[in-house]
C-alpha cells in the first residue's frame, strides 16, 4: 500500500508491535517471568517457547532480545546465505542483528543438520558484543536517556532464533542436541514452534518451556480496541467480537482483518462482514468442487487448485487442515469420524514425504471414494 509521497505503509500488526516485554498487552505472568529470566541474564537457558500461531510468540521473543542486547538488536538486516556440501548446495534466508541470527532450518531439506551445526558454529565462535564496549559508547554520546539504558550490562552471548523446529528432522535434532552443549558458553537458543511434542525428549529437557496460549475473545477485542485508538478510528465491540471469532483468537489474522474491514468500509457498523484472506475463499471454492462431483477429471482439476495454492506459499499442513474443516462442515455426520481418520494418515505421511502435493491429492481421492460411496448406500 503506497501513500501520496509513494512511501510504503507498514501494516497495523507491524506499526502496533509491542517492542518491551512490559508493553504486552496479555499473559502478564509469562511477561514478569521472561523478566526474571533477563535480569538473571549470566545464568540465561536455552528457550522453547511453543503456542498456537498468531499467539504473539514473536513478539515475545523480539522483546526478549531487547531486554537482552538493548534497541541494537532492531537494527536487522535481511540476506541470502548458500550453504554449499559435497553434492549440492542450499540457500537459505536469514534475519540478524549485531547480537542474534534467526531463520528456518527446515527450509533446508534434508541438509537442515548440517545447516544447524554450521550456523550456530559459526555465531558462537564470533565474539559476542560484551557489555564493557556498550557502557563506554553509551558514556560517549552525552548521556542521552536511549543511551542510558544501553549502559547498563548487558548479556555477553549470542542468540540463536530458530522458528518451527518440530519440521526439522530427527537427525538434524540430535545434532542440534549435541551443538547446543558444546557452545553453551558463547550462544544461546532461543526455539520456537508450535507443537512441542514433535521435538525430541533430549532437546526439550535441556531447555526452559514456555507455553504462550492463545489469547481469548476479550483479549483479542481489547487489542483491536488499543489498535484503533492509535489510529484515530472508532471501532464497534460487536464487529471486534466477530472479527475474534471469525479468526479463530488468531490475533494477526485479527488484526490483519481488522485493518481489510477499515479499508472495505468505515465508519464501521454492527453488521458488517468480516474480509476473509483469498486462500480461505479458495479452499471453500475448493471444497466445494469436490463434493460437487467424484470423477478422476474432476481431481485432475483439483490437483491443478492445490499447485496454484503450494505456488503461493500457503503452507502444505495449513491446506490440509483448512480443507478437512471446511469438508467437515458440509459433509453427512455419517463419514466424519472416516474422514478425520483419513485426513490425520494422510497428514502423517506428508510430513515424512518430500512432495506434499502427492499426500494433498491423495487425500482428496479418498476422500472423493468415501463420499461417493456413502452416497451410492442412500440411493
Amino acid at each position: 500500500r503506497i501513500n501520496s509521497h509513494y512511501s510504503i505503509m507498514p501494516l497495523w500488526v507491524d506499526k502496533h508491535r509491542p517492542k518491551q516485554l512490559k508493553d504486552l498487552d496479555f499473559h502478564h505472568d509469562l511477561s514478569a517471568q521472561l523478566q526474571r529470566m533477563v535480569q538473571g541474564s549470566g545464568d540465561f537457558p536455552h528457550t522453547l517457547i511453543y503456542g498456537p500461531s498468531g499467539a504473539g510468540k514473536k513478539t515475545r521473543v523480539m522483546a526478549l532480545l531487547r531486554e537482552l542486547h538493548g534497541p541494537s538488536v532492531e537494527r536487522l538486516r535481511v540476506e541470502q546465505r548458500t550453504f554449499k556440501f559435497n553434492t549440492s548446495s542450499v540457500e537459505l534466508t536469514m534475519v540478524s542483528s549485531p547480537h542474534h541470527i534467526e531463520l528456518n532450518p527446515s527450509d533446508a531439506g534434508i541438509r537442515d543438520r548440517e545447516v544447524v551445526q554450521e550456523v550456530i558454529k559459526e555465531i558462537a565462535q564470533s565474539a559476542p558484543v560484551i557489555a564493557a564496549g556498550q557502557g563506554a559508547a553509551a558514556a560517549a554520546a552525552g548521556g542521552a536517556n536511549e543511551g542510558a539504558s544501553d549502559a547498563k550490562p548487558r548479556a555477553a552471548f549470542k542468540v540463536v532464533v530458530l522458528n518451527e523446529v518440530e519440521r526439522l528432522s530427527k537427525p538434524a535434532q540430535h545434532a542440534l542436541r549435541r551443538t547446543m552443549e558444546k557452545y553453551v558458553a558463547t550462544c544461546r537458543l532461543l526455539l520456537c514452534c508450535v507443537n512441542p511434542s514433535k521435538v525430541i525428549a533430549p532437546i526439550r529437557s535441556r531447555c526452559v518451556c514456555l507455553r504462550v496460549a492463545a489469547p481469548s475473545h476479550e483479549e483479542v477485542v481489547q487489542v483491536l480496541e488499543k489498535c484503533c485508538h492509535k489510529e484515530g478510528l472508532k471501532l464497534n465491540h460487536t464487529l471486534a467480537m466477530k472479527i475474534s471469532n471469525q479468526c479463530e483468537r488468531n490475533l494477526r489474522r485479527a488484526i490483519l482483518a481488522l485493518e481489510a474491514c477499515k479499508v472495505h468500509q468505515y465508519p464501521f457498523t454492527e453488521n458488517q462482514s468480516v474480509q476473509l484472506p483469498d486462500w480461505q475463499l479458495f479452499v471453500h471454492a475448493l471444497s466445494n468442487d469436490i463434493l460437487s462431483e467424484q470423477s478422476p477429471k474432476q481431481l485432475l482439476k483439483i490437483r491443478g487448485k492445490l499447485y496454484e495454492l503450494l505456488a503461493n506459499c500457503i503452507p502444505p499442513d495449513l491446506i490440509m487442515k483448512s480443507l478437512t474443516q471446511d469438508l467437515l462442515r458440509k459433509m453427512p455426520p455419517g463419514i466424519k469420524h472416516e474422514t478425520i481418520h483419513n485426513a490425520a494418515q494422510y497428514e502423517v505421511r506428508m510430513q515424512g514425504g518430500s512432495k506434499p502435493i502427492f499426500h494433498l491429492e491423495a487425500c482428496v481421492a479418498k476422500f472423493m471414494q468415501i463420499y461417493k460411496k456413502h452416497m451410492m448406500q442412500q440411493i
